[in-house]
């Protein structure tokens, strides 16, 4: 109990104090999670309200598909990612194994159904509410698109913040393309796992103090965004 208590204390020290290696591992963590989301963001927003507005042979299927990927087990993305960036795989010149970039890559293909099936859903039930003042105003189907994601603009925001919470949190992904180098590839996540297994609880309880800061954090601005588009569309 008290070697508990110590690594408490000594967590609340390393956080206080601003340690140099907390705060790499954290803004490694962020600008791995960040650049993740920006890219899954730019392909998932259209390509939701695209399959939200047409109509082919298969959508149905391929909404299946992705709603089934929303709970894609990491591990698989990771394991799927390596074979693909390995010495012996289709990317392996890029050299990008054990790279941030790697990491970016698994979870970029981690969130992308989230943000895809998310949108295709939001975009669908506006859709529904404003189809006929969009075809009274002859908008194309591209511009009906860019108009409903305009107009959703807040809601769309608490699917991207959903997508950044998962890929903020995820470990085991990042864990087999990242390899959890030290200083090149160390996130909070695999830094938890890691310092646990060592026994130093000090510094994989800071990690997950703010981990879980990060997520209240991230929450907490998803619900406002969410009050928000509430009152705009009410």
């Amino acid at each position: 109990m008290a070697e508990i208590s110590q690594g408490f204390t000594t967590a609340a020290t390393l956080i206080g104090t601003a340690n140099t290696e907390l705060l790499s591992i954290v803004w490694l963590s962020l600008k791995v999670s960040g650049i993740a989301v920006m890219i899954a963001s730019l392909l998932a927003l259209p390509f939701g309200a695209w399959l939200a507005l047409v109509r082919f042979p298969g959508r149905q299927s391929l909404i299946a598909i992705l709603n089934g990927m929303m709970g894609l087990p990491p591990v698989v993305v990771g394991l799927l990612v390596y074979l693909a960036l390995s010495r012996a795989g289709p990317l392996g010149s890029l050299g990008l194994l054990f790279t941030p970039a790697a990491m970016v890559a698994a979870q970029t293909l981690l969130i992308f159904p989230i943000i895809t099936a998310l949108t295709r859903q939001v975009i669908e039930d506006a859709w529904i509410e404003y189809r006929e003042q969009l075809i009274s105003l002859n908008a194309s189907r591209g511009q009906s698109m860019m108009a409903l994601l305009w107009d959703m603009r807040f809601t769309l925001l608490t699917a991207v913040l959903a997508g950044f919470g998962r890929a903020i949190a995820e470990v085991g992904a990042v864990m087999i393309v990242g390899g959890n180098i030290d200083g090149i590839t160390r996130v909070m996540t695999t830094a938890i796992s890691l310092e646990t297994s060592k026994g130093d609880l000090a510094l994989a309880l800071a990690l997950g103090i703010v981990l879980i800061g990060i997520v209240v954090i991230v929450n907490a601005i998803a619900q406002i965004v969410k009050t928000t588009a509430m009152k705009h569309h009410g």
